[in-house]
C-alpha cells in the first residue's frame, strides 16, 4: 500500500522577505509585506524550479495569516498565528509548519508559539534581511532551506532556518541591524548549519533544545481575548535611573514590569526601590539582563524573579503567559 502523502504547511506573516523596494538595487528602503506566502513560494519551488531530495512525497500547501511588516506585529495575531498551528498540526497528514516572518520580533513570536503550541511536531520561522526584489534577495535560499528543514525535522521544538543556520527559539535573537547573518545565539551558538541541503547538528543540540522548559498543558484555545491580557512593559537600569517611570506606569494600571538590568540583572537603589513599592500594589517584577551573552544567574543579592537565558524581551512573554496561566488555573 502506498504511504499517505504528508503536508508541510506555509503559514504567511508578511515582513521584508515579502517586501518590494522601488529597485533591484536597493536593499534598505523598501515596503515589507507586498508580495503573497503563495508568490513567496514559487520562488522556490516553481516548476523549473528543483527542491531538495529530502521534499520528495511532501506536499507544499501555503495560507496567508496576516500581511505585516514585523515592527506592527500584535497579540491578536499572536493568537490567531497559535491557533493556525494548532489547527494545522493536529492533521495526522501535516507533518510540519513553516512560518515565514518579519526580521524585527521574529525572536518574540517564536518564543511565543514554542511556550503555547502543545503539539509534537516542529515549527520552523524564516525571514529575510533584503526585499523579495532586491538583486542578491536571502529570502528564496531561506525559504528553501525551511522547508529542507521541514521535512527533516521531527518532534516538538520552534526554530529559525536562515542565513544557513538553525536556531532554537529559547535563544535567538538579532543582533544585528542590516547584515545578512543577523541572528544568533549566543555563547550557544547555532543548534545546526545547512551546507547543501544537509544539516549538520552541533553535538548534542538537538536532543538538548527539545528538552527545555515551557509551559505544559498551556492551552491556546483557553486563552482570553488579547484585550484582557495582562500590559506588561520593559524598563531599563541605566545611570542615574531613578524609577520615576515606575511610578507613572503603576499609576496608569501597569500589571508586570521587566526590567533589563545591568551586567547580573542589577538594578541602582532606587530603581529597587520603585520596584518594591510597585510589587506591593500587585505588580509582577522580573529581572532580566542587559548584557546579549550569558544567562542570569539567581543570586541572594537578587530582590525580584529572574529569567535564566530569557533576554528582556522574551522575558516579558513568560511573564505574560506566566500570568494568564495563574489566571487560567484560577478560573478553573
Amino acid at each position: 500500500m502506498q504511504a499517505k502523502i504528508q503536508k508541510i504547511v506555509v503559514l504567511g506573516t508578511g515582513g521584508t522577505i515579502a517586501g518590494e523596494s522601488n529597485s533591484e538595487n536597493e536593499g534598505f528602503a523598501y515596503q515589507a509585506a507586498q508580495r503573497s506566502i503563495q508568490d513567496l513560494l514559487q520562488a522556490v519551488a516553481g516548476p523549473s524550479q528543483s527542491l531538495p531530495s529530502h521534499l520528495e512525497g511532501f506536499q507544499i500547501q501555503t495560507e496567508q495569516v496576516c500581511q505585516i511588516d514585523s515592527k506592527d506585529m500584535n497579540f491578536s495575531i499572536w493568537q490567531t498565528l497559535a491557533l493556525r498551528c494548532e489547527h494545522w498540526l493536529s492533521q495526522p497528514d501535516v507533518h510540519s509548519v513553516v512560518i515565514t516572518h518579519g526580521t524585527d520580533t521574529l525572536e518574540e513570536t517564536a518564543y511565543f508559539l514554542s511556550q503555547v503550541v502543545q503539539r509534537n511536531k516542529p515549527i520552523i520561522l524564516t525571514c529575510a534581511m533584503r526585499p523579495a526584489n532586491f538583486k542578491d534577495a536571502d529570502g528564496p535560499q531561506n525559504m528553501r532551506d525551511a522547508l529542507n528543514a521541514a521535512a527533516q525535522m521531527s518532534g516538538r521544538g520552534v526554530w529559525l532556518v536562515a542565513a544557513s543556520e538553525i536556531h532554537n527559539s529559547l535563544h535567538v535573537q538579532k543582533v544585528h541591524p542590516t547584515r545578512i547573518n543577523a541572528f544568533d545565539s549566543g555563547e550557544r551558538g547555532p543548534a545546526a548549519l545547512v551546507h547543501d541541503d544537509h544539516i549538520h547538528w552541533q553535538t548534542d543540540s538537538f536532543e538538548r533544545a527539545v528538552e527545555m522548559s515551557r509551559l505544559d498543558g498551556f492551552n491556546i484555545q483557553e486563552l482570553p481575548v488579547p484585550e484582557e491580557w495582562p500590559w506588561v512593559e520593559i524598563i531599563m537600569n541605566h545611570v542615574q535611573s531613578t524609577g520615576r517611570n515606575i511610578q507613572v506606569l503603576v499609576d496608569a494600571g501597569v500589571k508586570g514590569l521587566v526590567v533589563a538590568g545591568t551586567g547580573n540583572a542589577s538594578v541602582s537603589q532606587p530603581l529597587k526601590d520603585a520596584l518594591m513599592s510597585a510589587q506591593s500594589r500587585g505588580v509582577k517584577v522580573c529581572l532580566a539582563s542587559r548584557c546579549h551573552q550569558g544567562p542570569v544567574v539567581q543570586t541572594a543579592n537578587h530582590a525580584f524573579p529572574t529569567s535564566g537565558e530569557l533576554n528582556p524581551a522574551k522575558a516579558r512573554v513568560a511573564l505574560i503567559l506566566d500570568m494568564l496561566s495563574k489566571t487560567q488555573s484560577h478560573l478553573n
